[in-house]
């Protein structure tokens, strides 16, 4: 690329980025802090609503998303801060912008010895959600031998690179930081959501009643590689305590400890999260025997944990307490609402998703305003701290009117707190 047309495309991301950055210094932006705060803080003001895992495919409104930058370094920054004015803009509730630009240290993890076989349909190929057939790859003994330790590896000079070019671009216009990995890219204990892509869900469901011993050797040898796994990216200082989204719920927090030297980061400093999507098709016991046991241990040495993603756990809110420094539980629409808040009442977070297919398959404002009304009742009887977040979003039926009319009604919901 030549240095005129580099400096245009360079102007164009500065133009941009001095955008977002006015709207993260604003004070309507500063005040999602203290909210999301408030909320991790179990000292609510009001609950916080969030919209993630969008459709973007359907929602490139106005042109929003349409990129002008050719140099693929300066298309990333580009793409970086149209989504998010996109999501502020159109559909931000309580949206945060970071006003620091994090570039993540860029780190390689070897395989587990065994790789995924699987079969993939879609019915759009711009949407990132599409059907999985897996194949059995952990069958026997012999099979989970060949799971092997991962080695971690900081690629020190490229993420170098990223940080200066960053930080010559936009450097004068907004603080750029560098930061490591958190529990959303390589430090969750997700091993079922693992196993399943290994083995298929159907094979590891007879499995755990026709073979709980094989079942719970995968379950030791994975949660003893993930542990080994944590154990190296906190020794080798690659944690990172810039958290302002856990899964798609808000991470700010007064409630961690804050190291002086953010080099030396450690587990205790940060956010955990622990999922076992699959056990929402079993009963508790098997749950406890077969996830808590094992979560319970990855999790300990975690400042926070954030438990649970789609499975329903209105019901086994009891198994969760054992997992240490649990502060934030996942209530699905597929969950008792009125249930979990009461079992939860001030020990955690609730963390409610409403339904994604009410703004997927149509939209009944009256259906949408009977859920959040739900949620908000049940959460203020049982005096809980409470996100709300519609995610899972495979698609809005190419009608962005459903996402923007949702997050209305969302507020006007939470505003009547």
């Amino acid at each position: 690329m030549d240095n005129i047309l580099f400096a245009k495309e360079r102007k164009i991301v500065r133009e941009i980025a001095a955008k977002y950055y006015n709207t993260a210094m604003s004070g309507e932006n500063l005040e999602k802090a203290r909210l999301f705060r408030a909320v991790n803080n179990k000292k609510m003001i009001r609950p916080v609503v969030l919209i993630d895992e969008i459709p973007w495919f359907e929602l490139n409104i106005d042109g929003c998303l349409d990129c002008a930058c050719e140099d693929p370094e300066l298309r990333k920054l580009e793409s970086h801060f149209r989504y998010w004015l996109a999501r502020h803009k159109y559909f931000g509730c309580d949206l945060f912008l970071n006003p620091v630009f994090l570039v993540t240290k860029q780190v390689s993890v070897s395989g587990l010895g065994v790789e995924t076989e699987e079969r993939v349909v879609e019915t759009n190929k711009n949407n990132y959600i599409k059907a999985h057939q897996y194949f059995d790859m952990l069958k026997t003994e012999e099979d989970l031998d060949k799971l092997k330790y991962q080695t971690v590896t900081y690629n020190e000079e490229p993420t170098k690179k990223s940080f200066e070019f960053a930080a010559d671009i936009i450097g004068d216009i907004m603080p750029v930081k560098l930061t490591g990995l958190s529990c959303d890219n390589g430090l969750g204990h997700a091993l079922w959501d693992v196993v399943a892509r290994l083995r298929g869900v159907e094979n590891m469901l007879m499995d755990f009643a026709e073979r709980p011993e094989f079942m719970h050797k995968t379950a030791r040898k994975m949660t003893d590689i993930l542990i080994d796994r944590i154990r190296q990216i906190e020794e080798k200082g690659l944690l990172g305590v810039e958290q302002t989204y856990i899964h798609c719920t808000p991470a700010l927090t007064d409630c961690l400890e804050r190291p002086g030297d953010f080099d030396d980061i450690k587990l205790n400093n940060i956010w955990g999260r622990a999922v076992a999507q699959i056990f929402g098709s079993v009963s508790k016991e098997m749950h406890d025997e077969f996830d808590i046991t094992y979560s319970s241990e990855a999790m300990e040495p975690f400042g926070m944990v954030y438990y649970g993603c789609c499975e329903p756990l209105d019901d086994r809110i009891d198994i969760l307490k054992k997992i240490k420094n649990l502060s934030k539980v996942s209530i699905t629409p597929w969950a008792d609402i009125n249930r979990a808040a009461e079992i939860i009442g001030g020990d955690y977070v609730v963390a409610a998703k409403p339904n994604p297919a009410n703004v997927s398959t149509g939209f009944d404002e009256d259906v949408i305003r009977k859920e959040l009304k739900e949620i908000v009742d049940a959460v203020k009887r049982n005096n809980c701290s409470c996100d709300i977040v519609l995610k899972d979003i495979s698609t809005v039926a190419g009608k962005p009117d459903n996402l923007i009319k949702w997050a209305q009604i969302a507020m006007e919901t939470v505003n009547d707190y």
